[in-house]
């Protein structure tokens, strides 16, 4: 074979070679590829799949009187972790903590104004769903203890301080709730802060619309002895008003500062059913004064007494008389009980509360 033959025979041979291995390299290429999508998609798929055996602690934050602690710091701590695991609670105070191992843990919640609260040791099986009950803050003890300075300045400061606390004080974010203390060592007021707290009472919307309601239904009944119509009444709105102007700028206000005891109920929200009825049942009979000593409630006796005398000026003329006087002394006296009893069981629910 001529010697050309044999170099066009040999370089076909290699471009043979040449193609034959870069198919090969790019089957490997394309499988390798395949192999890998296919490695990252379970791969993928398996850190998707919810495990199973993994464990939930979840819960509500509340403090003592059940209201809910939103924002609190939850820290989870446990021999099996490789660290502390933290969430905070949302704006209803729940919060949750997933994907958990079998194991023994602890839990300390804390939140500004609260002392931290620490759970008992807990063993989570595996799987195991677990609500966390009794989390319940106590307000911080270094907050609790109210120093008042000697300084007439400071005592002003102090008492300012909490009639904006009770200014933020609505049933259901609109009605006014002003006289009552959810802090039982609450600083006493001044006796201005006491004429300040009833004037704002007096003069809110609320109090205009719910004279105006209440002076609507004597109205329909027939109530006293006032003629139909609109004059009888603005006749019966106006006696109403005077009503409670009296009873709170007396009982609220005059009295209190005279006589240096404090016209707020004192939210008791702790203790038997029984210690708080009778607490909310003695109240108008039984105060707390400046002092900070209980003492007789002379301010809210002498005021609803006062208020009932006075009414004899502007009633109609049948309607006046001691006994009137009595009667209206103990339908006050019947409603401010029933009041407190709500205050305490109902209504603190249902308040919004700034929390100092």
């Amino acid at each position: 074979m001529p010697q050309a033959d044999v170099i066009k025979t040999l370089a076909a041979k290699i471009r043979r070679i040449c193609r034959l291995t870069w198919a090969a390299i790019g089957i490997a290429v394309l499988v390798g590829a395949r192999l890998l999508i296919f490695t990252s998609i379970v791969t993928a798929m398996r850190l998707a799949a919810p495990n199973p055996d993994a464990g939930h602690i979840t819960g509500t934050v509340t403090d003592v009187n059940g209201d809910t602690v939103p924002s609190a710091t939850i820290v989870l701590e446990g021999t099996i972790l490789s660290g502390p695991r933290t969430v905070v609670s949302n704006d209803n105070g729940f919060f949750e903590i997933n994907q958990l191992a079998s194991g023994t843990y602890r839990v300390t919640i804390s939140a500004p104004g609260f002392a931290n609260w620490t759970s008992p040791e807990i063993f989570l099986d595996p799987g195991q769903y677990l609500i966390l009950k009794g989390a319940k803050l106590n307000i911080a003890e270094a907050l609790t203890t109210i120093t008042v300075a000697s300084s007439a300045a400071s005592r002003e400061e102090l008492s300012n301080e909490q009639v904006k606390i009770l200014e933020q004080q609505h049933v259901l974010g609109f009605i006014p709730n002003f006289y009552v203390s959810y802090d039982q060592n609450a600083a006493p007021l001044t006796s201005k802060s006491k004429f300040q707290l009833a004037a704002k009472v007096m003069y809110n919307p609320v109090t205009f619309i719910g004279v105006g309601i209440d002076a609507a239904a004597q109205q329909a009944g027939d109530h006293m002895d006032y003629p139909q119509g609109w004059k009888g009444f603005g006749q019966r709105y106006g006696a109403i008003y005077a009503n409670d102007l009296t009873d709170i700028m007396i009982g609220g206000a005059i009295l209190p500062s005279l006589l240096h005891q404090d016209p707020r109920y004192f939210y008791q929200g702790t203790g038997t059913t029984k210690s708080r009825i009778l607490h909310a049942l003695s109240s108008p009979f039984v105060c707390k004064g400046d002092n900070g000593r209980s003492q007789p409630n002379y301010s809210t006796i002498g005021g609803d007494l006062a208020s009932a005398a006075i009414s004899n000026t502007y009633y109609p003329e049948s309607n006046r008389g001691v006994g009137f006087v009595f009667g209206n002394f103990l339908l006050g006296t019947g409603e401010r009980v029933a009041a407190d009893l709500a205050q305490e069981f109902i209504l603190s629910r249902l308040t919004h509360k700034a929390r100092n």
